[in-house]
């Protein structure tokens, strides 16, 4: 019975270990790097008149924090998101920053040309991954944002 059991716990892990190689193989061998990590915690006051956009659902706002800023989108009273400006294609470029367009529809890269919807994914350009997105929590008018 033991022999069984070691049999079956080295196929799985033979079975995983061939996982792990195929993730690793491919044809994007030139995957662009993801966006650096930054710790930090940020409290917003929403009543401040900076944050005014963000009284309305779909209202943008910009904040320092994260690698290269942060853009908070409120979805509903209740409900924010908040992610970095750092574009996730070549993030590493200088010019690789996200800004609401002009329509307040989207944000977008006018460096790489990448457009992001609302929620921080993808709608076109060169980017293939989301906005790095950050967590947020509200208590009264006071919005926290971590990483």
């Amino acid at each position: 019975m033991t022999t069984l059991n070691t049999l079956r716990a080295f196929a799985v892990l033979a079975l995983f270990g061939s996982q792990l190689g195929l993730a690793g193989c491919g044809s994007d061998n030139n995957a662009e790097p993801a966006i650096p990590f930054v710790a930090f915690n940020e409290q917003l006051n929403l009543t401040n008149q900076e944050y005014s956009a963000l009284r309305f659902n779909n209202g943008v706002a910009y904040h320092a924090g994260g690698v290269r800023g942060l853009v908070i989108v409120r979805q509903n009273a209740s409900s924010y998101l908040a992610f970095d400006r750092n574009c996730s294609y070549k993030p590493y470029d200088a010019c690789a920053r996200v800004h609401i367009d002009a329509s307040r529809l989207f944000l977008a890269d006018s460096c790489c040309g990448s457009v992001f919807n609302l929620q921080g994914q993808v709608q076109g350009g060169p980017a293939n991954r989301p906005l790095r997105q950050y967590t947020t929590s509200l208590s009264g008018n006071i919005l926290t944002i971590i990483n």
